[in-house]
């Protein structure tokens, strides 16, 4: 049967599944029981309990609800681009619970009204939870300090300046060191933008064939050690977002040792493509940081099979249909790939490059850890899930995208991995059908 959307006190059994229980590699066929906005009960409680609703996950798996830390939402902004409404019904149906909402939005966010504004338009029209970051500099200029206290109380839960970097690294440790009096966490895309200049692809075989702007791995590397040196003088918990490099993953490793509070994550088009994307001029692939070569692909890999890299995020950036559409480097940077990051990990899984287990730890109880958060299917825990077919295929189109970027990453192609039901505290997010 299909589920009945949103009807208070409403309790749901979802039968033969296969569960992805913590602490645990082996996922077990059990029945899970839904009531009233948390997990009641599992195994044989739930198969023994009686519900208003069932749904048959047979065939699928039934995990935790992923969670993505690095989302754009385009709200505030014109809508060109999309909108919360749009950008997180298309998150639901990859199988997210919950986004953060980057602070790169028109107004940048940051103040605490603009916070206000994006809870309110998440409360309204959002099937998901939405977590805003707050810029750590005012219009993400990198130049004057943000109201950090008003972004903490109107709901930020954590700080950044999203794609941009700071070039000035006076105001970064000031940066640091205020936000750790708040107890926040910092967000950082590393890039030393002097280094990167004008660059808009790896500084690497490719670029040089094609003629192509470079950016040179150490405009990465000597951001990141920068950044990792201020944490440790700061004590500043600092998450460097979006790695592409190898040795940006060796450094964090060394950080860790080093007692430094670093946590980092990927990109999944990072551990899927490398700069031979680029070969045939496809501005879908111009990204920022680029995709880089082949052995940073394998050590972004070795990352996060070995927990260096905490988490996978989709780094979803909607564009509308104009700004990729001009020669390579007047392009803007981003892919739309919030509806296909669970199935791109599922090639990965195909192909015995990532384990499945390590690859669902990374989309869900990772970055939950990072957010002080849980994303684990457990009695009293809130009830948000995925249920999801792992051999049936979908074919991402200009039809079947519901984003408002229809820049996805593999268009045309039949990939692993449905979701067929979502559910967010409780309530019906995506699918439904059980038939």
């Amino acid at each position: 049967m299909s589920v009945t959307n949103d009807i208070p006190g409403l309790s749901l059994k979802i039968t033969n599944g296969r569960l992805v229980l913590p602490g645990s590699d082996e996922f077990t066929q059990a029945s899970l029981l839904v009531a009233d906005g948390v997990i009641t009960a599992l195994g044989a409680a739930a198969d023994n309990a009686s519900a208003d609703e069932v749904f048959d996950a047979a065939g699928s798996m039934v995990a935790p609800g992923l969670v993505d830390l690095c989302c754009n939402l385009r709200e505030p902004g014109n809508g060109q681009k999309g909108n919360i409404a749009s950008e997180t019904r298309a998150a639901a149906k990859g199988g997210f619970t919950t986004v953060c909402a980057s602070p790169e939005t028109s107004p940048v966010n940051d103040s605490g009204a603009v916070t206000h504004l994006i809870r309110d338009g998440a409360q309204a029209r959002s099937p998901i939870r939405v977590l805003p970051i707050g810029a750590i500099t005012r219009g993400l200029d990198g130049e004057l300090l943000s109201d950090m206290a008003g972004l903490a109380g109107a709901g930020c839960v954590a700080l950044g300046n999203g794609s941009r970097g700071v070039r000035n690294a006076r105001i970064l440790r000031r940066c640091m060191a205020y936000a750790q009096t708040f107890g926040m966490t910092v967000m950082f895309s590393p890039e030393n933008q002097a280094l990167a200049a004008d660059g808009y692809a790896h500084d690497g075989l490719v670029a040089s064939r094609l003629g192509l702007l470079g950016i040179p791995e150490v405009a990465e590397t000597t951001a990141v050690m920068e950044m990792l040196l201020l944490a440790e003088e700061t004590g500043v918990r600092l998450h460097l977002s979006q790695l592409s490099s190898a040795r940006s993953v060796d450094m964090v490793a060394d950080a860790r040792r080093r007692g430094i509070a670093v946590t980092s994550d990927v990109a999944m088009h990072q551990l899927l493509f490398t700069e031979q994307a680029l070969a045939g001029f496809d501005s879908r692939f111009h990204v920022r940081p680029p995709l880089r070569a082949e052995s940073d692909r394998q050590a972004l890999l070795a990352g996060v099979r070995d927990g260096v890299i905490d988490a996978i995020v989709s780094q979803h950036q909607p564009h509308d249909s104009a700004a990729k559409q001009a020669p390579l480097g007047a392009t803007e940077a981003g892919l739309s790939t919030i509806e296909s990051v669970l199935s791109m990990g599922l090639m990965l899984v195909d192909r015995g490059e990532l384990g499945l287990s390590r690859l669902l730890a990374a989309l869900t109880s990772g970055p939950a850890a990072i957010l002080g958060e849980t994303a684990i299917l457990a009695e009293d825990e809130p009830a948000n899930l995925c249920v999801f077919d792992p051999d049936a295929r979908w074919t991402p189109d200009q039809h079947s995208l519901i984003s408002a970027g229809r820049h996805a990453p593999i268009l045309g192609h039949a990939l692993p991995g449905v979701v067929r039901l979502t559910l967010c505290n409780g309530h019906l997010a995506w699918g439904g059908d059980s038939r």
